[in-house]
């Protein structure tokens, strides 16, 4: 029951921040870790915002999760800590409508791929993840902090 109540607190304090993001991309936007056009899927697009003001572009939550969890990969970008990261946005699977990737919930398993392959995808509401789950055989549920480097790998098969 605890555990039910600190859900919903930390899921009404995601949906009433006052943070709106943004998604502009166009059709030269490709993807830092996939080098995909990300204009040609634009329900999976996902973005880190830096602190210097760049943005950074993914095909699906996988690629950016794999940036984000292994920034080092990619040392062209000049990621040199989490600490250089000002916004993490992912695209909601069911409204179409970006949101904060930390708040998100991430359904694992199902039988929906990314352009990315095998994904996670991301709900803002656990709700929602739920019942997306129920019906495309999704396995497991995950909060942003519940997602591996282990688990990416997986994925990627």
């Amino acid at each position: 029951m605890y555990k039910k109540i600190l859900m919903v607190l930390a899921l009404v304090c995601v949906l009433t921040a006052n943070d709106s993001y943004n998604m502009n991309f166009d059709r030269e936007t490709t993807c830092t870790v996939r080098n995909f056009k990300v204009y040609e899927a634009p329900q999976w697009v996902c973005k880190i915002e830096l602190n210097s003001g760049k943005e950074l572009f993914f095909c699906s939550p996988k690629s950016m999760l794999e940036f984000y969890l292994v920034p080092g990969r990619w040392y062209h970008v000049g990621v040199k800590s989490e600490s250089d990261f000002k916004n993490i946005v992912v695209t909601d699977y069911e409204t179409l409508k970006p949101i904060n990737a930390r708040g998100a919930f991430y359904v694992y398993g199902s039988n929906t791929i990314s352009p990315a392959g095998d994904d996670l995808i991301p709900f803002a509401t656990y709700d929602a993840a739920k019942k997306f789950a129920s019906e495309h055989n999704g396995k497991r549920i995950l909060s942003f902090t519940e997602i591996s480097v282990g688990l990416i790998d997986w994925l990627n098969g």
